[in-house]
């Protein structure tokens, strides 16, 4: 027989172990095929591995688990790990979704395997596309500012960008590249951190490198390779868009 597959994306160590440990303890058949400590890592494995099952903690840096439970669509069943979000839970309820409160409780555990099993025995999926939007819009106010003001190095001087100029950002070796429609510099902080950062309606990361304005995207087409590859407005610069993070583009 095949042991179910799954996968755990959790940014905090301590408490991915945890849920690991327990893991192995309540549904030892599980096969888990990889630990993430970030939502990037968590799209990246959710394509490799194809998981059947995927534990999510909704707030990672840079991807949410919300992103990644879209990305994932109805291919595998979500519980989602999350601290005591009020709006986020009554549209888990609403929308039957089972979730898990941080720290992750042994008895609620052990209700969520009985559940995913059953979903897994029976062969149900679950769009939750809808329910993913809900949360998103609900949590939305309680989101931190994010950044307002970068200061970039431009040849030998310094400058300062508005984040609202700014189109996109890209690494580039040791450094992040940071475009505006008029001009160019780099900064030191590596873009997984800056991912982290910035407000995820506002910028999307599109590829492991780039991370892009979505408001400034001028579109998106495939390559001579089969790949996408977007462009911004006011840039010729040609960006490329991952497989992990074609979903975004789904119906355009």
């Amino acid at each position: 027989m095949t042991r179910p597959t799954a996968i755990i994306a959790e940014d905090e160590t301590p408490q991915r172990q945890e849920l690991r440990t327990l893991l192995v303890e309540l549904w030892p058949e599980l096969n888990i095929v990889a630990e993430c400590e970030d939502g990037l890592t968590a799209l990246e494995a959710l394509e490799s591995h194809r998981p059947q099952v995927a534990f999510l903690d909704i707030r990672m840096p840079g991807v949410s688990g919300l992103e990644v439970a879209r990305a994932a669509g109805s291919q595998c069943h979500v519980i989602f790990l999350t601290a005591y979000e009020e709006y986020a839970l009554r549209a888990f309820d609403e929308g039957a979704v089972d979730y898990l409160l941080k720290p992750v409780a042994r008895e609620r555990l052990g209700l969520a395997i009985q559940r995913a099993r059953s979903r897994l025995d029976g062969g149900a999926h679950v769009d939750m596309t809808a329910l993913i939007d809900m949360v998103q819009a609900r949590l939305a106010p309680s989101g931190k500012a994010g950044i307002k003001w970068i200061t970039v190095s431009v040849g030998n001087s310094v400058k300062m960008y508005s984040i609202d100029e700014v189109l996109f950002f890209q690494a580039q070796d040791k450094y992040t590249r940071v475009v505006t429609a008029a001009s160019e510099g780099h900064i030191r902080t590596p873009l997984k951190e800056l991912a982290g950062a910035l407000d995820s309606e506002t910028f999307w990361q599109v590829h492991r490198s780039v991370i892009v304005r979505v408001g400034a995207i001028h579109g998106v087409e495939k390559g001579d390779d089969g790949k996408l590859q977007l462009t911004v407005r006011g840039r010729p610069d040609v960006l490329p868009v991952s497989s992990t993070f074609q979903h975004r583009f789904r119906g355009m």
